[in-house]
């Protein structure tokens, strides 16, 4: 079960402060469960877990298409940007060898998954294209509009390359669509294509979708259980349900000691992890947390750290520079190989004795200097500890984050579930290319840029 632990910031911030915020924290949780704070049309998530998991028709179906899809194809290309793809490949690359697109078909467990439509990058999709050239291959596409401009444009890429391989009939077997239930352009044309289609719900935002089929379609396409993810997700809503106390509520800890350090002026929270396979984990929880806190001039930077590699490279900046951050460190306690240090006769690296230990102990000490290094340096630690990477404990955590993301949005006084600012680029760029209806911005553009 996920735990966490703050002893390691009450050298900075006294125990007292942490828990003189329960009040401010349970009327947090009221308006979530109540509907009653800043953007309650998108709480849909909250309760998400428990009524998913129960609804066994709809699992079916999603594993059944997945199942078909991946029958179909060596490769799955899933579409989207933010959050309509962040929390897929969290899941899936925390699941995955991390040499998983270097296995062979036999080897894999299901199709290698790729992503489109996250950048505008020209050499990658056309790169991307080539690989398609040569495997069989099926499409996810995900997007609440269809409009996005990253995503579509991907996508009337990827559309016509499928049906330019396929056959147009051929091609609507091996593209499905996550969409609104009724509107946009997207859910327009995979009917009037065929493309079997799944819901993103009204009342829940991108970045907190990843228990919906925005989710859980591309993750069961890549061998994995949704249920356990599911089962775990539940548990985890029901540990932090509104009436648990404060003690034991790991959402409320997490988020009045990210808010009490913020008021202490550690500005910046690197959430670091000791093991390749959560950069992607690390990677949303930058999504969902920078977005939902990030408006009217306040907010905590989120910023992500892989050690012990980085160790080595920001890890002087961590231990000596400004002191504005404090750190949160994902600590896994099982791993899934055994691997040993071997002994050398030689001995000249003078490592012998470590001879016989095993990599994860080492790691596991590695982890442990480094929280004491870091706290003696001046920067506060939170851990969050988990059993091991699987299934039902991602999907603990991934809950975790989203309750505590909510509650640390209502405690700063925003709006944890807009994204006004998203809006700032998409302005100027549909401006410089010449969109219809944007011809004043586009003036106002060019006359600034002297174009």
């Amino acid at each position: 079960m996920l735990k966490v632990n703050i002893e390691n910031i009450f050298g900075f911030v006294p125990k007292d402060e942490i828990y003189s915020l329960e009040a401010r924290v349970a009327e947090a949780n009221s308006s979530i469960y109540n509907k009653t704070g800043k953007g309650s049309d998108f709480l849909g998530w909250a309760g998400l877990p428990s009524r998913t998991f129960a609804d066994t028709a709809e699992l079916k179906r999603i594993n059944d298409c997945a199942s078909r899809l991946a029958g179909l194809s060596d490769l799955m290309v899933v579409i989207g940007i933010g959050g309509s793809y962040l929390g897929a490949r969290a899941v899936i690359d925390a699941l995955s060898s991390n040499f998983n697109a270097l296995l062979s078909k036999n080897e894999r467990r299901a199709p290698l998954v790729l992503y489109a439509g996250n950048n505008i990058g020209e050499d990658y999709h056309t790169e991307l294209l080539k690989v398609l050239d040569n495997a069989d291959y099926s499409l996810i596409v995900i997007s609440k509009s269809g409009t996005t401009t990253e995503p579509a444009i991907a996508f009337r890429l990827l559309k016509e390359h499928c049906e330019k391989k396929y056959g147009k009939s051929g091609a609507s077997k091996r593209i499905a669509a996550v969409t609104d239930s009724s509107r946009g352009a997207l859910k327009k044309l995979a009917d009037s294509e065929g493309y079997e289609t799944f819901v993103i719900p009204d009342d829940v935002g991108g970045r907190f979708s990843v228990l919906t089929p925005v989710g859980l379609l591309p993750i069961a396409a890549a061998g994995f259980d949704i249920s356990k993810l599911l089962q775990g997700a539940a548990g985890m809503e029901n540990i932090c349900r509104k009436e648990c106390s404060f003690d034991n509520n790991p959402a409320n800890l997490y988020a009045a000691s990210r808010f009490s350090l913020y008021n202490l002026g550690k500005a910046i929270e690197i959430l670091a992890g000791y093991t390749p396979n959560i950069n992607y984990i690390i990677e949303w929880w930058k999504q969902l947390y920078g977005e939902s806190e990030g408006k009217n001039g306040i907010g905590i930077f989120p910023a992500g750290a892989n050690f012990t590699t980085d160790l080595h490279s920001m890890g002087q900046w961590i231990q000596d520079g400004v002191r504005n951050i404090f750190e949160t460190v994902i600590s896994i306690k099982e791993q899934c190989h055994i691997l040993k240090v071997p002994n050398d006769a030689n001995n000249l690296d003078e490592l012998n004795f470590l001879s016989g230990k095993r990599f994860g102990e080492i790691n596991k000490m590695a982890e442990l200097g480094t929280s004491i290094a870091h706290v003696e340096g001046g920067v506060p630690n939170i851990l969050i500890s988990i059993e091991k990477l699987d299934e039902t404990n991602l999907g603990e955590m991934i809950y975790f984050f989203e309750k505590a993301c909510a509650i640390s949005g209502y405690l700063l006084g925003v709006n944890p579930f807009d994204q006004p600012g998203v809006e700032a680029y998409k302005k100027n760029m549909f401006a410089l290319l010449g969109k219809h209806g944007f011809e004043k911005e586009s003036a106002e553009i060019r006359n600034k840029l002297k174009l």
